[in-house]
C-alpha cells in the first residue's frame, strides 16, 4: 500500500496544495482541446477524406500491404492507439511509483502529444499514414499523461476535498473544449474571409490544438511538485502490478464483476464520442459547422446532464440511474440509425440526448466503483479501472471499422455499437450491489 496521500497540514502547507490544486486544474484545461477538437470533431472525418483521396479504385488504402477499406481507417487508427497505450501505461506508472518522479514524465508525454498533434498541420494531400501515425503516438501519449495526471490528486487534496477538486478539474477541462471549439467554428466557418481554404483551416484547428496543449502544460509543470513517496512494498514493473491487482480482486468477484460490465458499457460510450463525427459527414452528409455545434451542444449538456442524473441517483439510487441511462444510451443509437441524411436539427436533437446521458453515466460509474473498493486499496484498485477502460476501448472502434468494412455502411456500423450497452445492461443488473459494497468492507449507502 502506498502512503503518500496528503494530510492536513500548517497554513503554510495548505497554501502549497491550494497552488499546486490551481496548476493541476490547468492540464485537463490544456489537454482537453484535444479530445475534443482533434478526436470528436475534425480528425475523423478529415483523416477518412485523406485516406479515400489515397484509395485504389475499390476504396481501399493498404498500409503495411494490409487492404483496409478508407473509411474503416480512422476507426483501426484509434485502437491500434489504445492498444500502444495498454503497453505503455503500465511501464510509466511503474517507473513513476519506483522513483516519485512524475513530473518529468508527465511533461515528456504532454509534449509528446502536443508535438504530434501539431504536426497535423502537416496531414494534406493523400498522406493517410502520416495521419494514422500522428493520431496513435498523441492517443497514446494523452492516455499516459492522464493516467499521472490522475495520479496527483492523492497528493494534493486531502479526502474530504477530493470530490471538489476532481469536480473543479473536470469543469476546466470542459470550459477549455467550449472555448475552442467556439474559435474553432469562427475559423472553419469563415474562412474564405481569413483567406484560406477549407482544408487549411481544418488543419489550423488540429495544429491549434497541439500548441494549446503545449502552452498551457507550462502552468501544471511550474507548480506541481514530485514527492519521493515510501511504498511498503516493491512495485512489480509494468504488467505484474497490474496482474497483481487483479489477482487481489478476484478475492471480490462482485466488485470484479461491476468493472466487467463498465469497461463493456464504457466501451460503447468512448466508441460514440470517437465515430459520431465519421457518421454525421460521412453518412449524413453533416458540414464541419454542424459538427462543432453538435459537439458544443454535447459539452453544454453534459454536465447538465451529470447533475441532473446525480439528482436522479439520490432518489433511486446510483446503479437503477446508471441502468437508465444504458437504456437512453440504447434508444439514441438505435434513433441515430434511421436519422434522415443532410437534416441538422434531428443531428443536433441525437447530439442532445448523447450529452444528456454522457456526463452522468460515467460519474456515477465511477461513484459506484468508489464504494466497491476495500479501504486502503483506492489508487491500485482505481489504476485498475483506468487500465480498463483504456483497455477496452479499442473493441468498440474495431468493431465499428469492421462491420462498416463488411458491410459498406455506417449505419450498421453504428448500430453494431447497441451491444456493448445491451450486454453491458445485463452484467450491471446482475450485481447485487449492497452486497457487494458489504463485502468490500464499506458502510452501504441508504441509497445506492
Amino acid at each position: 500500500m502506498r502512503t503518500d496521500t496528503v494530510r492536513a497540514g500548517t497554513a503554510d502547507e495548505a497554501a502549497g496544495l491550494r497552488r499546486e490544486q490551481h496548476g493541476w486544474y490547468f492540464y485537463d484545461w490544456a489537454c482537453s482541446v484535444y479530445s475534443t477538437s482533434v478526436v470528436t470533431v475534425f480528425l475523423g472525418p478529415y483523416l477518412t477524406a485523406v485516406a479515400k483521396r489515397a484509395a485504389d479504385a475499390d476504396g481501399y488504402v493498404h498500409p503495411l500491404g494490409i487492404p483496409v477499406r478508407a473509411g474503416s481507417f480512422f476507426a483501426y487508427s484509434v485502437s491500434l492507439s489504445v492498444i500502444v497505450a495498454v503497453v505503455v501505461m503500465p511501464l510509466v506508472g511503474s517507473a513513476a511509483d519506483r522513483s516519485g518522479r512524475k513530473k518529468p514524465l508527465l511533461a515528456a508525454a504532454a509534449y509528446t502529444g502536443a508535438a504530434a498533434t501539431t504536426g497535423m498541420f502537416f496531414l494534406d494531400g493523400d498522406r493517410y499514414l502520416l495521419g494514422g501515425l500522428l493520431l496513435v503516438v498523441a492517443n497514446a501519449a494523452q492516455a499516459v499523461g492522464m493516467m499521472l495526471y490522475n495520479s496527483y490528486l492523492p497528493q494534493i487534496a486531502p479526502p474530504e476535498e477530493r470530490d471538489a477538486v476532481s469536480s473543479r478539474g473536470w469543469a476546466f477541462g470542459y470550459g477549455a473544449g467550449s472555448t475552442v471549439l467556439v474559435a474553432n467554428l469562427v475559423l472553419y466557418s469563415a474562412h474564405d474571409s481569413f483567406g484560406l481554404t477549407e482544408t487549411a483551416a481544418v488543419r489550423i484547428c488540429l495544429a491549434s490544438a497541439g500548441l494549446w496543449w503545449g502552452a498551457f502544460t507550462l502552468i501544471p509543470l511550474r507548480r506541481l511538485r514530485d514527492r519521493h513517496v515510501r511504498v511498503e512494498r516493491a512495485a512489480a514493473p509494468g504488467f505484474g502490478q497490474l496482474a497483481a491487482t487483479v489477482r487481489d480482486m478476484r478475492r471480490h468477484p462482485l466488485t470484479l464483476g461491476f468493472l466487467l460490465a463498465y469497461l463493456i458499457y464504457n466501451d460503447g460510450i468512448q466508441t460514440v464520442i470517437t465515430q459520431a463525427s465519421v457518421y454525421g459527414s460521412q453518412e449524413l452528409g453533416l458540414g464541419q459547422s454542424t459538427l462543432i455545434v453538435a459537439v458544443l451542444l454535447v459539452q453544454v449538456l453534459a454536465v447538465a446532464g451529470a447533475l441532473a442524473m446525480g439528482r436522479l441517483a439520490r432518489t433511486y439510487g446510483a446503479q437503477r440511474t446508471i441502468l437508465g441511462s444504458l437504456v437512453a444510451w440504447t434508444v439514441t443509437l438505435a434513433a441515430g440509425y434511421f436519422l434522415p441524411a443532410k437534416a441538422p436539427v434531428f443531428f443536433f436533437v441525437l447530439a442532445g440526448g448523447i450529452g444528456l446521458v454522457l456526463g452522468g453515466s460515467q460519474a456515477l460509474s465511477r461513484s459506484l466503483f468508489s464504494h466497491l473498493v476495500p479501504p486502503g486499496k483506492e489508487a491500485e484498485y482505481f489504476s485498475a479501472y483506468e487500465m480498463s477502460d483504456r483497455g477496452m476501448s479499442w473493441l468498440g472502434p474495431l468493431l465499428f471499422g469492421v462491420t462498416y468494412q463488411m458491410t459498406g455502411s455506417y449505419r450498421s456500423a453504428i448500430i453494431s455499437l447497441v451491444a456493448f450497452f445491451i450486454i453491458g445492461f445485463a452484467l450491471l443488473a446482475r450485481v447485487p450491489v449492497r452486497r457487494a459494497i458489504s463485502e468490500a468492507g464499506n458502510p452501504v449507502p441508504q441509497k445506492i
